[in-house]
């Protein structure tokens, strides 16, 4: 097959997992309570939200005699066919911010261990940010292996979120749009990005953010992958467009800066080029695929 012949490119951070997420299991109260009993089973450790690492892979440990299920979410079932947990903490205190330890796991272990890492701290981010129902404000309980919660006063049932952010490149006669934030380190720059609104489409989220944002038109787009992003729970949506015109009108509120930029400045910052006429996002992030990506398709 042709696809077989095709150069395997690196994945995003926190793409690639492999667990087995076992719905059927979360459901079933004696499945679970199996589970967990497994002497198979395993508890990743978390530093509060930070992850733990010991020579290159992510540190994992036996339940203890005295766990109670309640007190853990159930991630799913490894290749190893090992129940693997993550114990809820109610207090994280104050700073839930993604740190550089956070953000460099990425580089340290393999691409389904910082996926394994991303869906923990998802969940237990979640879980320590809703003990009370947003409905009648009574206390909630995890359920279903700790993948809702539900409320001992009123019995409503409250479910992870995931936030879709449309992030995307502008394209126009072999030049894309990019953009940085007021708060990124000197010359870096990135493709324009925002959260998709209430009755949006994600084309409409991209069309509406580009032209919030540095005022072009585009249509023709294109989605091209996708990127869980644990900070805390956002799906990045990587996309694609065509601009209709190159004129700029820049929402300082929004970026500071955006600049067209050709295939060889592209090229020359991706390299890490001393001369190139930007910083590139690190590879972990989903930006730095998409540019990838478009530069394969030149």
């Amino acid at each position: 097959m042709h696809g077989t012949q095709q150069t395997e490119r690196p994945l995003p951070g926190f793409v690639g997992g492999t667990l087995d997420r076992v719905d059927h299991v979360r459901t079933n109260p004696a499945l679970l309570a199996q589970a967990f009993a497994d002497p198979a089973a395993r508890r990743l450790v978390l530093d509060g939200l930070e992850p733990v690492e010991a020579e290159g892979h992510l540190v994992l440990e036996p339940i203890g005699a005295g766990a109670r299920i309640a007190d853990h979410v159930l991630l799913g079932v490894d290749p190893q066919a090992r129940p693997i947990f993550a114990r809820l903490v109610a207090d994280l205190g104050p700073n839930l911010a993604p740190t550089p330890r956070s953000r460099a796991i990425a580089g340290l272990i393999p691409a389904d261990e910082v996926a394994l890492y991303g869906a923990a701290r998802s969940l237990v981010h979640w879980h320590a940010r809703h003990p009370f129902c947003s409905v009648c404000g009574g206390s909630t309980r995890p359920v279903k292996a700790g993948w809702s919660r539900r409320c001992e006063a009123c019995g409503a049932e409250h479910f992870p979120r995931t936030d879709p952010v449309v992030i995307m490149l502008a394209e126009h006669e072999g030049r894309v749009l990019l953009g940085r934030q007021h708060s990124w380190p000197e010359g870096r720059y990135s493709a324009l990005a925002g959260f998709v609104e209430p009755g949006e489409t994600i084309e409409e989220a991209v069309a509406r953010e580009i032209y919030e944002e540095a005022g072009v038109r585009v249509h023709s787009v294109r989605y091209v992958m996708s990127q869980p992003w644990p900070f805390p729970s956002s799906l990045m949506i990587a996309c694609v467009a065509q601009a209709q015109h190159d004129a700029l009108r820049i929402d300082a509120t929004e970026i500071e800066h955006a600049f067209w930029c050709d295939a060889d400045g592209v090229r020359a910052a991706m390299a890490g080029d001393s001369g190139a006429p930007f910083v590139a996002p690190p590879q972990m992030a989903v930006a730095w695929h998409l540019l990838d990506r478009w530069l394969a398709r030149l």
